[in-house]
């Protein structure tokens, strides 16, 4: 059977099965095949081959592209004749496919010597952005030796015309309103995680935003209002939370946006998205990259009364009203220029924040890529005509408050900052081009990175990026047949890409499922590095990270840099001192709960920076406190520790790192040796005081300092979906935090320890539990499930060095073999502990799930609607989320333990080492030495 012929029954399977278009190709072997038919003028599926050629080939560099634009070339110097397809028309579909091998078979025409050929193909290469070095240097070869196209092209991308001559962002844009949802709209809604596995396949994917019906709703309203563009909205709440989700964004474009091009299958761009409380930052960084607009309603506001003091209701919480209505119809005006949102002639809104300069540049270029890409091309035309290049592009925005010091955020850019025109330090509000310094892919969004790295015509990672990952961890639990057709092949592309890989495409090392957040947490060997994760959990306790997207997860991976403001920062302390029983999740949990009641209920950690103070707390351990930071919704955390704790953090990743070389991890270019390099300069520098730990300066200026007291927590503190809360805009916000007393013996059916919240003392806590239970009880009986999923492997291989995994394997009924990995996920559980191998586990939600309407209590990071557990038909699932001892010791009884029961289970247990610093850990302002690099 031929491989056109397979694609046939294929697409008749979609067709019959899903309603689904025939999928994109991306072979070079099926294209081959679909070509040969094209030029055979008598074959039957000749007219089918030239529509798959030209409007269902995947563009950039996949295989097939390689194979299209070499045919297009052909055509374009007459090698081959094809009626349908002019030469003019060869160039046009060459112009669309974005890079690779369209450039290069564009730089073979604009070069030849027929000018017949070299002057049309010029006209089209100078509308190009994605071009690479290969690329770059043949055009300054040609250049140098005095080839007047080559010139002529140079001049034109100094001048930076493949944006100046794209059409501006039009002055209006009309809208009509589509509530999605009311409360916070967890990108779970727009992608749910369960079916990450056809995130690559974006027409099938597309199929589970929202609901069916929601889908409908929105074409309805299309065909409605043709003139206006659909806007999602999150009423009473935040759009985007949880994770920056490019495939989330893409659902939202495919039903709500426009075609990128017509010749590339289901890639739209330029969503709208708004929210009450606007946009979680992460997401709204996924907004840009498809050039679309994301807006901050404020169409809800604390109501007050006649004193001007705010209504409060029951609870506490203040008592909002509606300033103006976004119900689902509502046809609306988004004036770009004034930057107001209208109702006719009555203004609504000031969307100023969604229109800056750089912003609406990223509409203009449909996206953020080609902006960036765009002044790369530009710098290098001038540079290489020896010319300034015009100002084009809106200036980076770089504010500087003299007199004012620098926060560790701000440290942390002026850095890593590239391009940067002023000398003097830069402040919140700076809009930089930064270095990346590690850069994390995981798996369920892995393959749409590959995707954009083809797309954007990618070959191999920025020689700048200090280390690069990944993971296999979001698909541990279970190696079913999704899992077995997506993993290999994504494993082997990063692999080939020069990225670190989980799996090893030859099988030298052992697979490794490690919760991605973890390894990278190892991997970053400096406290002022960047780093860029596809997950919302890409929080490291050393540096500063940023979850993103996909795609640009991909740029990063390719060009080395982000770009992205300073953002704000607000500062964590503590005073007070830690009871012996309480855990550091606890602490955890009572810095949302107290900063909640501190600001009235504003959450002043959203959109900005936490710098928390961790002190002497080592990085595995303080990884807590800045992975449930995306839970508080600020964009990133930073924990300042003193240098000794930084000294001891770097010895245990350099550890680490020295582990997966030892296993055989290392690539070509000896990476992960490098960074172990990179750890013994750094800590040498630390040593000797020539550049110390990262703190900031003692007259940094932040946006809201909030001091927790320990004193004040005296019992587990649970973060509660409160499921049944009767406003709908609050239930499964992350906000809720209660003490354990609150629940008095409500029932629990399953437990989960694990997920990337987790350290190696987590499970040493429940061996030493299970000791102290089996010398209280003289055995441990389990009353409800217990899964238990350690993040890592090194961390079992301790364990089973030290003994205590001895402990859990006595109790386990169920403990992972690697040899006869899980082939289909479980569905229900019985009254044991399950040891699970390493990886996400329940926390993802893609596999492994609790039973329908369990009241769950986790160590996870996650309480959305769904995610963990399900809606049974009598009951709501709950996922409450706690410490490990809470976790074990509720399956043992059943349901929530007293405080009391509590405190005699862990007695004796030494839960964390936190403890405040004794003093602020701010210095005197030093800048240079802050630095500590020349700018570029």
């Amino acid at each position: 059977m031929s491989l056109y012929s397979e694609y046939l029954a294929e697409i008749e399977t979609r067709k019959t099965e899903l309603g689904l278009n025939p999928k994109p190709i991306d072979s070079a072997e099926l294209l081959s095949e679909i070509i040969a038919q094209i030029k055979d003028t008598t074959n039957e599926h000749r007219e089918d081959s030239l529509k798959f050629f030209i409007y269902n080939t995947l563009p950039g560099t996949t295989p097939a592209a390689g194979v299209k634009a070499q045919f297009l070339k052909e055509i374009v110097l007459g090698e081959e004749k094809v009626e349908e397809i002019t030469p003019e028309f060869a160039l046009e579909l060459l112009s669309h496919m974005k890079g690779g091998p369209s450039v290069e078979a564009l730089l073979d025409l604009a070069l030849s010597d027929d000018e017949a050929v070299a002057n049309p193909a010029a006209e089209v290469l100078k509308t190009q952005v994605y071009l690479y070095e290969a690329d770059t240097e043949r055009l300054e070869t040609a250049y140098k030796a005095g080839n007047a196209i080559a010139k002529d092209v140079l001049e034109s991308y100094a001048k930076a015309e493949f944006f100046t001559k794209l059409p501006d962002v039009p002055e209006k844009i009309e809208v009509v309103t589509y509530i999605a949802a009311e409360g916070d709209i967890s990108t779970d809604l727009l992608s749910p995680g369960n079916q990450a596995h056809s995130r690559a396949d974006r027409e099938l994917h597309g199929q589970c935003m929202i609901t069916p019906e929601a889908q409908q709703e929105i074409v309805e309203l299309g065909k409605k209002h043709p003139d206006a563009k659909v806007m999602l909205i999150a009423e009473k709440g935040t759009m985007g939370v949880g994770s920056s989700r490019m495939s989330g964004v893409n659902n939202v474009a495919l039903w709500a946006g426009e075609p990128t091009s017509p010749y590339i299958p289901f890639v739209n761009k330029a969503p709208i998205v708004a929210g009450t409380n606007g946009i979680a930052p992460i997401f709204l960084t996924t907004v840009d990259v498809t050039g679309g607009i994301g807006l901050d309603l404020k169409n809800w506001v604390k109501k007050t009364d006649e004193n001007g003091e705010i209504v409060r209701d029951a609870n506490g919480d203040p008592v909002l009203e509606e300033a103006y209505s976004v119900a689902t119809g509502s046809v609306l005006t988004i004036d770009t220029k004034a930057k107001k949102l209208f109702n006719g002639s009555e203004e609504l809104a000031d969307v100023s924040a969604s229109f800056t300069p750089q912003k609406m540049e990223f509409m203009k270029a449909g996206g953020s890529y080609a902006v960036v890409f765009g002044k790369q091309l530009q710098s290098f035309a001038a540079r290489t005509l020896g010319v300034e290049a015009p100002a084009v592009y809106a200036q980076s925005k770089e504010v500087s408050h003299e007199g004012q010091g620098l926060t560790a955020v701000e440290k942390i850019f002026n850095r890593n900052a590239v391009g940067v025109n002023s000398d003097a330090p830069l402040h919140a509000g700076s809009d930089v081009r930064v270095k990346v310094n590690i850069v994390g892919s995981q798996d369920t969004t892995g393959p749409m990175t590959c995707q954009e790295l083809e797309s954007m015509a990618a070959s191999t990672i920025s020689p700048t990026v200090d280390g690069a990952y990944q993971s296999g961890c979001h698909t541990a639990s279970v190696w079913d047949k999704k899992a077995q057709a997506n993993i290999p092949k994504l494993m082997s592309f990063m692999n080939n890409f020069g990225v670190i890989t989980a799996r090893d495409p030859k099988g030298v090392y052992h697979a490794m499922t490690d919760v991605i957040h973890k390894v990278l947490n190892d991997i970053t060997v400096d406290d002022r590095a960047i780093i860029i994760g596809g997950d919302s959990h890409t929080r490291m306790s050393k540096g500063v990270a940023f979850g993103a997207d996909s795609g640009t997860v991909a740029l990063a991976l390719a060009t080395g840099e982000a770009a992205m403001p300073i953002p704000e920062s607000v500062k964590v302390t503590f005073k007070g001192s830690m009871k012996e029983h309480m855990d550091f999740r606890d602490v955890v949990h009572a810095t949302q709960a107290q900063m909640l009641k501190q600001f009235a209920g504003e959450n002043v950690f959203q959109g900005r920076v936490i710098e928390v103070q961790i002190g002497t707390l080592l990085a595995d351990q303080a990884f807590t406190f800045t992975d449930w930071s995306a839970e508080m919704k600020a964009k990133a955390s930073i924990c300042i520790s003193d240098n000794e704790t930084m000294v001891a953090s770097l010895e245990l990743a350099k550890s680490r790192i020295q582990i997966m070389i030892d296993k055989g991890m290392d690539n070509e270019a000896n990476m992960l040796q490098g960074l172990i390099d990179l750890a013994d300069k750094r800590i040498a520098e630390i040593k000797s005081g020539e550049v110390p730990a990262l703190a900031p300066d003692d007259n940094a200026k932040y946006y809201a300092e909030v001091v927790i007291d320990l004193d004040q927590i005296d019992e587990p503190m649970i973060a509660d979906p409160d499921v049944n809360n009767e406003d709908v805009s609050k239930r499964y916000t992350h906000d809720v935090i209660r003490p354990v007393s609150y629940y008095d013996g409500k029932p629990v059916d399953l437990g989960f320890v694990g997920s990337c919240m987790v350290h190696k003392g987590d499970m040493q806590i429940i061996a030493q539990m299970l000791r102290n239970l089996e010398k209280l009880n003289g055995s441990v009986e389990f009353k409800a499930p217990l899964v238990v999923a350690p993040p890592t492997y090194n961390i079992v291989d301790e364990l089973k060095a030290e003994g205590d995994w001895e402990v859990l394997a006595k109790y386990a009924g169920f403990e992972f073999d690697d040899a006869k990995p899980k082939e289909a996920a479980r569905t229900k559980y019985d009254n044991i502990l399950y040891l699970e191998r390493p990886g996400c586990n329940l926390c993802m939600g893609n596999q492994e799930k609790a039973e329908p309407g369990d009241t769950v209590i986790a160590t996870s990071t996650r309480l959305f609607q769904g995610r963990v557990v399900a809606d049974s038909d009598e009951k709501k699932g709950e996922s409450l989320l706690g410490s490990t001892p809470l976790v074990v010791l509720s399956t043992v009884l059943g349901r929530f333990p007293t405080t009391e029961e509590y405190k005699q289970a862990v007695e004796g247990i030494d839960l964390t080492k936190f403890a405040p610093p004794s003093e602020d850990l701010a210095v005197a302002p030093k800048f240079e030495a802050d630095v500590a690099v020349k700018r570029v």
